[in-house]
């Protein structure tokens, strides 16, 4: 199937993972991906300009495919269908979708997983060339600055034995000015959240060019104080004085647990620890990058606990407001963060809940764009392995592709 998929194109994704994975035991094998505000699975057909003409689509809410999704375990089917199995379908831990398949006798679930990693990398190598992929995952028409934004950011999840990372973005099809980014080389994490002036494409150029920037000097090794200023020169040297955001830079020492950041006239980070208590992490701001108002940018630090979560967010999370003009709020928000914690709940699946509230609150549609990202450090784990996707007891060590830990 690999050796084959060099070839392949996505719409020959369906044809080449059913042949191959019938000929293994696991007959009728269908791809389902998930939509860009992770709501529905739709089946991926390799028919005409959209992939999915003439196929299935299940709501994640309520169904067995989107159980799958969301807990990113494995399910096997109702009375009837019990040789029917559904599976996630990953990029590292960035949740895709599902892969469904009927199992031979003598066919373990185990088998139909490998199938599904290998599927998730089929997926993510031929999307990018593809516009019918781009499509099979949009319910809405996208504007240019969301079309920016999207093609900009990395994946929603990541975890390794240290950290989980996931983040959030909307309104998904008409984002502005909001953006995210984050990177891991050896034991330092690079974790970051922009919020441009306005919404609309000159906010999405704003913000594109503003984590360019960053990357760029992250990657020469720069350290927190002098990337801000060199992301601010950019700016002006771009937009004059005429275009600003405000971020948070961070990086956490995945050994030790330092956390250290620069706030760059934006919300504070709200630190979780214990799975109940709360706090924001106070930082004297400097001034918004861009505005050139001559305030030096001071380096602060925290030391994590182990299991502690670490959250940077727009004010589109907090400022949205329901029908009687109430705000979610900050409590609101760490709250739910917390409850749903509580609940064994994956960090991809919580955020996606939240996401689903904040629009709810405010009549699902949001004046602000809203952006949340959650950085969670496990601790010290030099001697623990990642454990492969449903198969490991409650005794395994490290963080499963769900991001929970296991001690």
């Amino acid at each position: 199937m690999l050796a084959e998929g060099h070839l392949a194109g996505f719409g020959q994704l369906p044809d080449l993972v059913a042949r191959h994975a019938g000929e293994a035991g696991m007959a009728d094998a269908r791809i389902y991906l998930t939509d860009l505000r992770e709501q529905i699975l739709r089946e991926v057909t390799g028919r005409g300009l959209d992939a999915a003409e003439g196929g299935q689509v299940f709501e994640v809410e309520g169904t067995l495919p989107g159980r799958a999704f969301a807990a990113n375990r494995p399910q096997q089917g109702a009375a009837g269908e019990r040789g029917r199995w559904w599976v996630p379908v990953l990029d590292g831990t960035e949740r895709l979708g599902v892969l469904r398949a009927d199992l031979s006798e003598g066919t373990g679930v185990e088998q139909l997983e490998t199938v599904a990693s290998l599927v998730g990398m089929l997926v993510v190598s031929k999307s990018t060339s593809s516009d019918a992929a781009a499509r099979l995952v949009r319910t809405e028409r996208m504007n240019v600055a969301a079309e920016l934004q999207w093609n900009l950011m990395p994946p929603r999840a990541f975890a390794n034995r240290d950290v989980v990372i996931s983040a959030a973005m909307e309104p998904a099809y008409e984002v502005g000015g909001d953006a995210f980014d984050y990177a891991v080389a050896g034991d330092q994490v690079h974790v970051a959240v922009f919020d441009a002036m306005g919404h609309n494409s000159h906010a999405g150029l704003t913000a594109n060019l503003a984590v360019a920037a960053c990357r760029n000097h992250r990657r020469q090794g720069t350290d927190l104080v002098t990337t801000g200023e060199r992301v601010e020169q950019v700016l002006v040297d771009h937009f004059g004085h005429k275009s600003y955001a405000t971020a948070i830079l961070a990086d956490l020492n995945a050994v030790t647990g330092l956390l250290s950041w620069i706030n760059r006239g934006h919300h504070p980070p709200v630190l979780i620890r214990g799975g109940r208590w709360t706090a924001a992490l106070p930082c004297p701001p400097a001034h918004p990058l861009g505005t050139e108002l001559g305030l030096t940018a001071t380096l602060c630090r925290e030391q994590l606990e182990p299991g502690d979560r670490v959250l940077l967010y727009t004010d589109g999370i907090t400022e949205a407001r329901d029908a009687r003009g109430r705000e979610f709020g900050l409590s609101q928000f760490t709250d739910f963060i917390i409850r749903h914690h509580a609940d064994g709940l994956p960090v991809p699946e919580t955020l996606r809940r939240l996401m689903r509230a904040v629009l709810d609150h405010h009549g699902d549609r949001l004046d602000d764009d809203a952006t949340v990202v959650c950085l969670e450090w496990h601790g010290p784990s030099r001697n623990t392995e990642l454990r492969p996707v449903g198969r490991a007891g409650p005794d395994a060590g490290g963080p499963d592709v769900n991001g929970h830990h296991r001690a």
